[in-house]
């Protein structure tokens, strides 16, 4: 059962999953996993298990983050992880995870097979399907398109919930921390619509009013942390399920860049906007040098950015207390898809 559930995530040879799919998961629960998709009764006919049973495991894969059920509160129909990313987000983004083995198994996982290989694909198949949003406060009083103002775009919103970064939990459970954030004191990983209902209803976070919300953005401005979301222009609505706030040392973008040496615009699309310095105004201060997570800037006596390889998040605007940096847009609309 669980070669089969390797075979599913695409990973079929993988010594490194099985050890996380048996650390998660017993025999019976894995023959239930891999019985799926069906309801609980199609399940129970299936395997010749008591339907009561069947509905205690499932609702147990629930909460441990690898059955996923098509109604989050009436709960009968259920479906396997439909990928690795999902896998690992849902297990490890939760306020109940706290254990440092299983996350040392997904770092393990990580750096041996995952990274490069996902790194590999996304690369291939030459889709961007995630992209940057620039941090508000450093394109605010400019003319600013509704899906790429933060504020607007979480504004628009009919449920939000937060959980722990399932990225920066692996680095604090299982290795260094972070160097921009402390995931244990807040957490940054934003929920929205139905992948807000999800953590709610499964307990592994919690629901935040929008108020809440924009004073967790503007937080995560302050630290440094990367906005970022789904290729499109759309705000809200099927799709739009979460708003990561991302870092170079923890972000599964960045790992699986370095692991399958390619550069990160290959998997993650830039913003419309870049960093432009005023020369006259900078003091050397390097507090930029430090907050740009793509290696875009360097410092001789003021700071230079390389514009080709700056991705528009303006946090070193935001960053910058001589306000010697401005954000421009140099990409017309149409850069982000429909």
């Amino acid at each position: 059962m669980y070669e089969k559930l390797m075979q599913s995530l695409g990973f079929p040879d993988s010594e490194y999953l099985r050890r996380i799919l048996e650390y998660l998961m017993d025999e019976e629960e894995a023959r239930i996993a891999a019985s799926l998709p069906g309801s609980i009764e199609e399940v129970a006919e299936k395997l010749g298990i008591d339907k009561e049973k069947v509905k205690e495991i499932l609702e147990r894969l629930f909460d441990k983050g690898v059955a996923f059920p098509k109604d989050f509160k009436h709960r009968n129909y259920f479906r396997f992880a439909r990928d690795i990313i999902q896998l690992h987000d849902a297990t490890m983004a939760s306020k109940k995870m706290k254990d440092s083995e299983f996350a040392r198994l997904w770092k393990e996982f990580g750096e041996k097979e995952c990274n490069e290989r996902i790194g590999q694909f996304l690369a291939a198949t030459g889709m961007k399907v995630w992209r940057v949003i620039p941090a508000y406060k450093s394109i605010a009083g400019k003319e600013i398109l509704p899906y790429e103002n933060i504020r607007h775009m979480i504004q628009s919103q009919e449920k939000i919930a937060v959980v722990p970064c399932s990225c920066r939990n692996v680095s604090l459970l299982a290795g260094d921390g972070c160097n921009y954030t402390n995931e244990a004191e807040t957490w940054h990983c934003i929920q929205l619509g139905r992948g807000a209902e999800y953590v709610i209803e499964r307990g592994s976070g919690k629901e935040i009013s929008v108020e809440e919300a924009l004073e967790l953005i503007d937080r995560i401005e302050e630290e440094g942390l990367i906005h970022t979301w789904p290729n499109t222009s759309r705000i809200s609505g099927k799709g739009i399920t979460v708003n990561c706030n991302c870092c170079s040392d923890c972000c599964e973008f960045f790992l699986s860049a370095r692991a399958a040496n390619i550069p990160i615009e290959k998997l993650l699309e830039k913003s419309r906007w870049v960093a432009r310095v005023s020369e006259d105004l900078c003091i050397a201060c390097e507090t930029c040098l430090e907050r740009c997570h793509f290696g875009a800037i360097e410092i001789n006596e003021v700071a230079k950015i390389a514009e080709e390889k700056c991705f528009g998040c303006g946090l070193c605007v935001v960053g910058c207390e001589q306000e010697a940096i401005k954000m421009e847009p140099i990409r017309p609309p149409e850069h982000i898809p429909s």
